[in-house]
């Protein structure tokens, strides 16, 4: 069962200190999960730990040999985020699934600002507790806020009515902002399965790998602004993103896998 709308709103105060929600609508003590946020590994293991507090507001530079594309800020929109149980058998949220399969970590939407620059690691973004168990996938949707379902937080965030991802910066020197109306839901699958336990609290990284949002096929850079709706590299940049979504247990907060699995993102899109 969902939270009601009352329970779902008192779930989210803040992202920094969230209170904590049980996909049957009540708080759950048996084991933490902190869900942090990475788009490069750390370079500086040692420090990753008080890295991982604050988001590096300095920009992130990619080059292709001839462009050169600086991203100053990069901010998506969640909703959904849950954990689904290794026995499960649908999907989370899909009528086939029951309260017992899938552990809600946020119902959102929320409004995610991606760390960049500085050395990397994760940025911690909320810690919610949830049962004790095995989850072998992460779920959650890409969402463009509307007016009506998401009243409150289009009021709070005018900019982002209708839009589910932003980005600003410069190509080539030149300004400019991305915005997309992308809806998607994400299936990330954690391999090894995450275990949570009442002993310590488990951290969960979510890795975007920005580097490859913004190219073709070849490695080549693309314009941002060829990007936005109805420009001819909008499914290019649209796909990319889709697919360079990675999520993986991260202890150390340091941006990498703790069992030594790559980044290259291994989502799957339901819609």
């Amino acid at each position: 069962m969902r939270p009601t709308a009352w329970g779902t709103a008192a779930c989210l105060a803040t992202a920094a200190a969230l209170a904590a929600c049980s996909s049957a609508g009540g708080p759950s003590s048996d084991a933490q999960v902190n869900f942090s946020l990475a788009t490069k590994p750390s370079t500086a293991p040692a420090a990753a730990s008080s890295m991982a507090l604050s988001a590096a507001a300095t920009p992130e530079t990619y080059t292709d040999g001839t462009h050169t594309l600086v991203i100053d800020q990069v901010q998506l929109v969640l909703r959904e985020i849950e954990l689904k149980r290794s026995e499960a058998t649908g999907t989370c949220g899909d009528a086939e699934g029951t309260s017992h399969d899938c552990e809600e970590l946020e119902f959102g939407p929320l409004l995610l600002d991606l760390p960049l620059g500085g050395a990397g690691g994760a940025a911690r973004t909320f810690s919610v507790n949830v049962a004790a168990g095995t989850f072998d996938a992460v779920e959650f949707k890409i969402h463009a806020a509307s007016s009506g379902e998401d009243a409150a937080f289009v009021q709070a965030n005018p900019d982002f009515a209708g839009v589910s991802v932003k980005v600003t910066g410069t190509y080539d020197g030149a300004p400019f902002t991305y915005t997309s109306g992308l809806e998607a839901e994400e299936e990330i699958g954690l391999n090894p399965p995450l275990v949570t336990t009442d002993a310590a609290a488990t951290d969960l990284t979510l890795f975007v790998d920005l580097d490859r949002w913004f190219r073709d096929g070849t490695g080549t850079l693309v314009d941002p602004a060829s990007a936005n709706a109805g420009n001819p590299n909008q499914a290019l940049v649209e796909g990319n993103i889709r697919t360079t979504l990675h999520a993986f247990e991260d202890e150390n907060q340091d941006g990498s896998d703790d069992h030594g699995g790559d980044t290259s993102g291994d989502g799957v899109a339901h819609t």
